[in-house]
């Protein structure tokens, strides 16, 4: 990586803040996919697994969640451009080595810039609707892990996080 590769593209050279000019970029199929986990007891998984929370179907619940978050992006971070998203899909695993739920995001569409920060809400807001609505039981969660796995498309190309 380059010099110029490395620098922060929302900065200008006065220093300030503004929103990156996409309009001469090529339109490209780009795919982000992030992670993240929400670590819990024992007996608050297992509460999620048999459907018993008191506001219902945890899991379902962050799925819309984190998907119709995905969506929003653009009005919660301020520099991100709106996008016409094509697919955002949110799966939520049990993770017994936790223990608790694994979120994995997938963001895409075909456009001018990349999606890295609608699956990364879209983690981000799952794992905050599974603590809203387990928290009854365990207010001692901890959310975590939040993280890009992959991207493609773009000038810069496709990236994925080497393995720990």
């Amino acid at each position: 990586m380059t010099e110029s590769d490395r620098k922060l593209t929302h900065i200008d050279a006065a220093g300030e803040a503004h929103m990156v000019d996409v309009g001469d970029k090529a339109e490209t199929t780009r795919i982000a996919t992030a992670e993240g986990f929400v670590r819990m007891l024992p007996e608050t998984l297992a509460l999620i697994r048999e459907g018993n929370a008191k506001k219902g179907d945890v899991i379902g619940t962050a799925r819309l969640a984190g998907i119709m978050a995905a969506k929003k992006t653009s009005d919660l971070i301020p520099l991100c451009h709106p996008l016409m998203l094509t697919k955002v899909s949110v799966e939520i695993e049990e993770d017994d080595a936790l223990p608790g739920l694994r979120v994995t995001a997938t963001a895409k569409l075909s456009g001018k810039t990349g999606v890295e920060m609608e699956a990364l809400t879209a983690v981000s807001v799952a794992c905050l609707t599974i603590y809203d609505m387990a928290k009854a039981a365990d207010k001692g969660m901890e959310i975590g892990g939040i993280k890009l796995l992959t991207k493609s498309g773009g000038k810069s190309g496709d990236w994925q996080r080497e393995a720990p």
